[in-house]
């Protein structure tokens, strides 16, 4: 399981012309799922998430959690980050979940980030949809239940 998780003052997610999910700050998170996850990735995630330090202290140090700033996690299905670039000029996606499997994952995220406390808004899975945010720093990173990078 792959996660691109941003630090945010505000995001957003619309399908069509509805707003599905909004957040002031916290965490926008960006997930993909392989078809290797299993549920223990979904729980290693989750407490990466809500345990990364990346929001500043009284020192202006990255030393505070999403939970402790009172923050929300904005979660987004995304299975483009299991795409393939390396041949070609059209990605392949054959490590990533099917959907059906995938859904099942990811909402078994979603259940755990709120299972530690954590408003979670979540986007629609499988749809096509506008993601808005403001990057707050810009703060980012890469999480991989499989690796460290």
């Amino acid at each position: 399981m792959r996660a691109v998780v941003q630090r945010v003052s505000s995001a957003r997610v619309s399908v069509g012309d509805r707003l599905v999910a909004t957040i002031e700050h916290g965490l926008l998170v960006y997930v993909g799922i392989a078809r290797t996850d299993e549920a223990s990735d979904s729980a290693y995630l989750a407490n990466k998430i809500v345990g990364l330090r990346v929001f500043r202290d009284a020192e202006d140090r990255f030393n505070r959690t999403v939970h402790e700033v009172d923050g929300a996690v904005l979660l987004v299905s995304q299975f483009t980050l299991y795409g393939d670039c390396r041949r070609g000029r059209r990605s392949s996606f054959d490590r990533a979940a099917p959907p059906v499997e995938a859904r099942v994952l990811y909402e078994t995220l979603a259940d755990a980030l709120r299972g530690q406390d954590v408003p979670v808004q979540t986007g629609t899975f499988q749809a096509h949809m506008a993601v808005e945010c403001v990057n707050d720093g810009p703060v980012t990173m890469l999480l991989d239940s499989g690796k460290a990078f």
